[in-house]
């Protein structure tokens, strides 16, 4: 797997990322040129200049650049693991890194203005054969994400100051489009983004934990298209699309792979409205379900997630046993009352809502890899 860590910098590399913006202008303009031969008059490295090239002059869709990083090749980077430093022989630049993830080298780094993107090669845990699993349940408003899990048979609730965080900074913006403050307004969005990343972050880490910790597996609805099918009130709108439950998705996935944690997807149909014990319709308000025929009553989401936890996978990204299966009456004693055994967290995802705790001192964030998204 490919991760990529962001590190701060404090060099001035304008002369080459002006460069490399005509660099990439004339691979746009230019894609049968795509040699550093035909770039050499505008003064940048050619090793760089052809990863431009490629970069921008074989995407038949892109029209245009604003912004555009310098590209450096993992060939061209030297690492050194036993004094954790890593140098840009190209630019002659060497700096220093912490990251808490071991990797094996270094793939490719890529620069503006502030950082550097270091992306690199992370070896994963081996497959692991799961005893349970937990069934997560994401939503728009409430918690972000409500887990059951099949082992244990505790609920987590995670996430609850999300929404707040998007009706806070929805009020905040309204207020500044009224003042037609635009930059402002940009900083609010950035800020709100970067809240909710974190947030997801956090929430993220601690499912794949408990889930390691418990030798279980990850049990996810496919929400594909969910905002294009999905009925909407005027009300709801504001929190469905600011909700970033894909990006929630991505972050179990790839934290799942780094720990071997096997992740399944099911079909996300009436999970919030069968009843987890008998398995028929029930009633949903809000957040509060009932069955009218077993009786059973419960928070939703908490039931959902048990459907969630106890439903056939439809594609699994690492392999796996296929879920326990139980007849649609009656119950193991694993699905005793949520009321008696429900392990609330309290929120554990909350903290610092800037950046991760491990890049307080040198603004180091491990991400997805960012050719991928």
């Amino acid at each position: 797997m490919i991760l990529t860590f962001k590190i701060k910098h404090d060099h001035d590399f304008s002369v080459q990322l002006r460069q490399a913006k005509q660099v990439a202008k004339f691979a746009i303009a230019n894609r049968d040129k795509l040699s550093s031969k035909h770039v050499s008059h505008f003064g940048l490295k050619s090793a760089i200049a052809n990863q431009i090239l490629r970069k921008y002059g074989k995407n038949k869709t892109c029209k245009s650049v604003s912004h555009v990083k310098l590209i450096i090749p993992g060939q061209s980077v030297k690492l050194d693991q036993d004094s954790k430093t890593i140098g840009l022989k190209l630019l002659g630049v060497v700096f220093h890194y912490r990251f808490t993830t071991p990797f094996s080298k270094v793939n490719q780094i890529e620069i503006d203005n502030d950082y550097f993107y270091v992306a690199v090669t992370v070896s994963e845990e081996p497959q692991r054969e799961p005893d349970g699993w937990i069934g997560v349940d994401r939503n728009t408003t409430g918690h972000c994400a409500v887990a059951a899990c099949t082992k244990t048979n505790q609920v987590l609730m995670l996430g609850k100051e999300a929404r707040h965080v998007h009706q806070k900074y929805s009020k905040i913006r309204k207020s500044l489009q009224r003042q037609d403050k635009g930059k402002k307004l940009k900083a609010v969005k950035r800020r709100e983004t970067n809240i909710t990343k974190d947030l997801n972050h956090k929430i993220s880490r601690k499912l794949v934990d408990y889930a390691k910790e418990n030798n279980c597996g990850v049990k996810l609805e496919d929400l594909t298209g969910i905002r294009n099918t999905t009925k909407q009130a005027k009300s709801f709108k504001y929190s469905l699309h600011s909700w970033a439950y894909y990006q929630l998705q991505q972050f179990v996935e790839y934290k799942a792979l780094l720990a071997g944690v096997p992740v399944a997807y099911i079909e996300p149909a009436y999970t919030s409205q069968n009843c987890h014990k008998c398995g028929r319709l029930g009633k949903r308000n809000d957040k509060s379900f009932k069955c009218p025929h077993c009786g059973y009553t419960a928070h939703a989401d908490v039931n959902a997630a048990w459907n969630i936890a106890y439903s056939e996978p439809i594609e699994q990204l690492l392999v796996g046993p296929k879920p326990e299966h139980r007849t649609k009456s009656g119950s193991s004693s694993k699905d005793g009352a949520y009321n008696q055994r429900l392990a609330r967290e309290g929120d554990r995802a909350k903290g610092n809502t800037d950046i991760p705790q491990m890049a307080l001192s040198m603004q180091v964030q491990a991400t997805i890899e960012p050719h991928g998204l």
